[in-house]
């Protein structure tokens, strides 16, 4: 019976990865016979895992979505990985009733109360070593980011009341396209229908949300992608920087562990670095920290303003 069950759990792990498996897969992987593989399935079907089968040639077996949610398998490296995704983002937010933090506080606790027991250990362990610092940032429903999701799969207008930074609140009408999240702040792209074009909204902003239930046709997006638009937006008012560091990618991607950038090693100690600012002392602050030489392809005025700089430095 100890053989059945292990066989059947290594069946259901091997499903829950989400892809799907030709019955010679399946087989194979388990070192079972076809029958032996039908009569698995038909037991995980008996517990409740909604198998799907598809027969003849290009078959296959694939786990899909039921009415009821049953027990989830997970392996060791799995849980620990939930536990501690769950756990950091509890840290960030303020843990208010009805939140996304408050509710991974409380998933974390679900999770852990049902661990097997070789991993309790472990996870007591983990929990015992982890300090996870609070980031403040603003606290976003939970049911908000749900409810927007839903409106956007079924492309379904929703108004909501937006309060702007410095401006007074106001009811917004709008198609949703994508949420997005960048540092730690969630955000809504949308065709806002009274203005008549493009408009970023931030999700903790956002209250008295619903959705209308009329259908909108989908737009092309303004950017290739929401986060692109997002970024265009954000770094508006600064200037585009590219530079080479003599450093590898992990230690620029450390000193510069704030900064939107993309980087790109060219060499295992030379790295390409692409960013937005607004200040080359900012820059030089954080290059300083690296103590390594580096190009400062553009903007020239950046370029400039650094060997200015470097010049007051020598007769410093």
């Amino acid at each position: 019976m100890a053989d059945v069950t292990q066989r059947v759990l290594a069946l259901l792990a091997a499903l829950q990865t989400g892809r799907a498996f030709t019955g010679e897969e399946l087989a194979a992987r388990l070192h079972v016979s076809p029958r032996t593989l039908r009569r698995d399935v038909d037991r995980l079907r008996g517990y409740g895992y909604p198998v799907e089968t598809q027969p003849g040639p290009g078959g296959y077996y694939r786990l899909s979505a039921g009415s009821t949610m049953p027990p989830l398998l997970l392996e060791d490296d799995e849980a620990i990985a939930a536990l501690l995704g769950l756990a950091t983002l509890a840290s960030i937010g303020s843990a208010s009733e009805g939140s996304l933090d408050d509710a991974a506080t409380r998933a974390y606790g679900k999770v852990d109360q049902y661990l097997p027991k070789r991993l309790r250990a472990r996870a007591a362990a983990l929990r015992a070593s982890l300090e996870t610092t609070q980031t403040l940032a603003p606290s976003i429903s939970a049911g908000t980011l749900s409810a927007l999701a839903d409106a956007i799969h079924h492309q379904h207008l929703v108004t909501f009341d937006y309060a702007g930074a410095t401006r007074p609140t106001t009811a917004r009408k709008v198609e949703p396209h994508r949420q997005i999240h960048q540092h730690l702040r969630w955000y809504l792209l949308a065709w806002d229908t009274r203005k008549r074009d493009w408009r970023v909204f931030r999700t903790d902003r956002i209250t008295n949300l619903r959705n209308t239930g009329r259908a909108f046709s989908p737009r092309p997006l303004p950017a290739d992608t929401g986060i692109q638009y997002l970024r265009e937006g954000l770094n508006k008012h600064q200037h585009r920087v590219v530079l080479t560091v003599d450093a590898p990618m992990t230690a620029v991607a450390d000193a510069l562990k704030y900064q939107d950038v993309e980087l790109e090693p060219i060499a295992p100690h030379r790295t390409r670095a692409v960013l937005r600012s607004d200040s080359w002392q900012w820059l030089l602050l954080n290059l300083a920290f690296l103590d390594v030489d580096f190009t400062i392809h553009e903007p020239a005025a950046f370029r400039t303003a650094s060997r200015r700089f470097g010049v007051r430095l020598q007769q410093a």
